[in-house]
């Protein structure tokens, strides 16, 4: 009881974090994104297209970890929504390792154990409806 709890926060912090991130990704343009600190200057190395679809993707992978579970439909997509935000991080992480942003890097790759941990903890420990 008290894993699927921790599960729920960490899963709705994510949630609200990537959607709000993937959203302004999707609604900024590319130089106001960028605007927003050092650490959105990672920018500089994809095309504002690419930067759309990161946006899509993390809007997507967060609606993935709620919805499903929320709705009964399928909840076991919000595992594997995820997994791909997981994987979304470890190419973060190796664009901060490409650019030597080393703190920021840091971030990224604590984002990614969160989304591992709650792949985890949905596939093994606390499942839904288990």
């Amino acid at each position: 009881m008290h894993m699927d709890i921790t599960l729920w926060i960490i899963t709705g912090a994510l949630a609200v974090a990537f959607g709000a991130g993937g959203a302004s990704q999707l609604l900024l343009t590319k130089e106001k994104y960028r605007s927003f600190g050092a650490s959105q200057h990672w920018v500089d190395d994809f095309s504002a297209g690419k930067i759309k679809a990161i946006g899509t993707i993390k809007v997507i992978g967060a609606a993935g970890l709620i919805l499903p579970p929320l709705t009964g439909v399928l909840p076991a997509l919000s595992p594997i929504a995820a997994c791909g935000l997981a994987l979304v991080m470890a190419g973060a992480a190796t664009t901060r390792f490409r650019r030597s942003e080393w703190g920021m890097m840091a971030g990224d790759v604590a984002y990614l154990l969160a989304f591992v941990f709650v792949a985890w903890g949905r596939f093994a420990l606390a499942p839904y409806g288990g």
